[in-house]
């Protein structure tokens, strides 16, 4: 069996961030398919899982714990559970990101 969630344009009054929790359709994953201008990224957080990071576009700046660092297309950068952590586009153009956490739903804590 599969299931397929087919992209959707979204309003201009819309994020373009896409959530997906694998629960609501039978997987053991959930993500977030980020797209953020210069500037944005979520407030500090933890998670009681892990979480992946895979940089797709754009630069990144990551705070995990008390250490910074800078993902660039290509990069994956993990985190272990209970960590609180961030990111932020530094670039200057649109960042995309997957966010993937180890939990068939989104459990975030903000710090």
């Amino acid at each position: 069996m599969y299931r397929i969630l087919r992209h959707q344009e979204v309003r201009p009054d819309q994020s373009r961030t896409v959530r997906f929790e694998g629960r609501d359709h039978g997987g053991e994953i959930s993500l977030f398919l980020v797209d953020n201008e210069p500037g944005q990224g979520p407030a500090l957080h933890v998670h009681p899982y892990s979480e992946t990071w895979a940089v797709r576009k754009g630069e990144a700046e990551f705070t995990v714990g008390d250490a910074k660092t800078r993902g660039f297309p290509g990069d994956i950068v993990v985190v272990a559970a209970n960590i609180p952590h961030r990111f932020e586009n530094v670039g200057t153009g649109r960042l995309e990101i997957v966010c993937i956490h180890a939990s068939d739903t989104i459990v975030q804590e903000f710090v």
